[in-house]
């Protein structure tokens, strides 16, 4: 039996449609749920995460849109996810900067326990979250194949999105065709 594992990253209602949010990301949102529905293996979540002195920080200073603030409607899920993160009970990784060493080292320990067949990523944002968690799994997971499909992930701008799937496929990163 194949262990395969999906990172759904930052579907948030922030990044979807709230003060951070993108029509691309909303064009997406739908086929990232039913992939993470229908998916064979387990599924895990990121939530970026802040708190109230988020503007405070080195990333509120160069991002002055206060959005992902723990507690709030905006740090959620977007619904269909998080009734989908409910039926598996799976696990969400909170992670207060773009990448989580702690997703990382826990894909370390499962690999370690049980040999990991690949990982793939999907979600939001594919030039900031998306790319940083992949090369953060790649760093500590260099022979699992890491996947990335594009029509499962937005960008910041579609130029952006473009960058960032250029950068994955430069540090072998499977990005699957469009």
């Amino acid at each position: 039996m194949a262990n395969n594992f999906l990172i759904v990253v930052d579907m948030q209602n922030d990044f979807v449609d709230g003060a951070l949010g993108t029509a691309e990301a909303q064009a997406i949102a739908g086929a990232v749920v039913e992939h993470a529905r229908s998916f064979d293996g387990t599924v895990v979540f990121t939530k970026d995460t802040h708190g109230d002195d988020y503007a405070s920080t080195q990333e509120g200073r160069n991002l002055p849109v206060p959005h992902c603030i723990r507690g709030t409607q905006g740090w959620e899920l977007i619904p269909a996810l998080e009734d989908v993160r409910a039926e598996h009970d799976a696990t969400v990784f909170e992670k207060p900067t773009f990448g989580s060493l702690e997703l990382a080292q826990r894909l370390v320990a499962q690999n370690d326990a049980n040999p990991i067949d690949s990982i793939e990523l999907c979600g939001l944002c594919t030039d900031i979250c998306v790319v940083s968690n992949a090369l953060t799994i790649k760093a500590h997971l260099p022979e699992i194949p890491l996947i990335v499909n594009p029509m499962l992930c937005a960008g910041v701008t579609p130029a952006a999105h473009e960058a960032a799937l250029a950068t994955m496929r430069s540090c072998q990163v499977n990005v699957l065709d469009a």
